[in-house]
């Protein structure tokens, strides 16, 4: 028996060391999402999302659906997790070299322009829709990432690093977007509890504190003011990593680099798959041909198969042409190519930019859901069998 455990224990193990291993739990939990809610739990699939809960007490405590606990709350610790990920970037990583830097830069930009103007074409004449305009402007970078790293040795490391620099700059766009574009009434008290919040996190960076606690508790309460103020109560996660310390010497005591291995499997394989659970939920009875005819899903769907691989290939074309920036090193242009149709899967990100699109005609989202699992459902299978049959350079 307890040699049966070892060898299991082995495999799990070595299952979560995998770079594809994300991406995968990720395909599982929107899988079993879409067969609970569309079998006979569905009923209660739903209704347990809609539940309330309260932390702390009815006078002085956070009252939120457990959709709105994880869309809310957790997401915040998503974007704190992908804004310390971007910071480390800059700072030494990948676009820490403006040449570098300037591929996926360039390509990012053209990935997130294309698609919206796909779906302000479709979706122009409806004010109502035309706010989920930036819906298939986003990259799930797990998910491929982990399509990616099916291919092997068949994907230069070059296009990896491509690739994850265009994603990390992709989250940044989609901060800025939710930021300015998706923030409701806001409340001039919260804002300026905001800025006092963030002045205090800015001291303690100035003052180089390296014990996270104090960044924690102040970044709690700059959460509770967000969500109050208007903003998205995500923006608090990306105004809190802004200020964690990063020294670039000594690497090994970096608090960004400390924080972030240690929350980066809470949030691969914990936060993303409770997302993808509770956001890929959607009932597919009735669904035909003509349900992706519908503005929404169709502007979605034409944005993230289309939109998104021509966005970047043509962007990033060009600016190697013009010698703006340089080929990654042992890529052709069939698999660079195909790299680019991988970045239309919008999956995770493009569900949660829908949430905000449309929070407030929520009788969109089975729209929005159908549109982001077809697109990102023909960007895998169209960009991995693009790469898996493409001449080796």
């Amino acid at each position: 028996m307890l040699p049966m455990i070892q060898q299991i224990t082995k495999t799990f193990k070595y299952f979560f060391k995998l770079e594809a291993a994300s991406g995968l739990v990720l395909l599982f939990a929107a899988v079993l999402a879409l067969i609970i809610s569309n079998g006979s739990l569905s009923e209660y699939y739903f209704s347990a999302l809609e539940k309330y809960f309260i932390l702390g007490t009815k006078e002085f405590g956070l009252k939120l659906s457990v959709l709105h606990w994880i869309n809310d709350v957790l997401m915040a610790i998503f974007f704190f997790f992908v804004s310390l990920e971007i910071k480390r970037e800059f700072i030494q990583g990948e676009l820490s070299n403006p040449k570098q830097a300037m591929l996926p830069i360039i390509g990012a930009v053209g990935g997130m322009a294309i698609p919206a103007a796909f779906y302000i074409a479709i979706n122009y004449s409806n004010s109502i829709t035309l706010n989920g305009w930036a819906i298939p402007s986003a990259t799930d970078i797990a998910f491929s990432l982990g399509v990616l790293s099916l291919l092997g040795k068949r994907v230069p490391i070059s296009l990896k690093v491509f690739l994850t620099a265009l994603a990390i700059i992709d989250d940044l766009g989609a901060i800025i977007i939710i930021a300015f574009f998706y923030s409701g009434d806001l409340s001039i008290i919260y804002l300026g509890l905001i800025i006092l919040a963030f002045i205090g996190l800015l001291i303690l960076n100035k003052f180089n504190i390296k014990k996270f606690l104090p960044y924690l508790l102040i970044g709690i309460f700059m959460w509770d003011f967000t969500h109050q103020s208007g903003i998205h109560a995500t923006i608090a996660g990306v105004l809190l990593a802004s200020t964690i310390p990063h020294r670039k010497k000594p690497k090994e005591h970096s608090m960004l680099i400390k924080i972030e291995h240690a929350i980066s499997p809470y949030v691969a394989f914990g936060i993303m798959p409770l997302f993808a659970f509770a956001n890929a939920g959607v009932s597919l009875e009735g669904l035909s041909l003509s349900s992706f005819a519908s503005k929404v899903p169709l502007g979605i769907l034409l944005g993230l198969f289309v939109g998104k691989q021509f966005g970047v290939f043509i962007f990033s074309y060009l600016s190697i042409k013009f010698k703006i920036a340089q080929m990654p090193t042992n890529a052709n242009w069939v698999n660079f190519y195909g790299v680019g149709v991988l970045t239309g899967i919008g999956f995770t990100m493009s569900l949660f930019v829908g949430n905000l699109a449309f929070i407030e005609n929520m009788n969109y989202m089975d729209g929005v859901k159908i549109g982001v699992l077809g697109g990102s459902l023909l960007s895998t299978l169209f960009g991995y069998f693009l790469i898996l049959f493409a001449p080796r350079k």
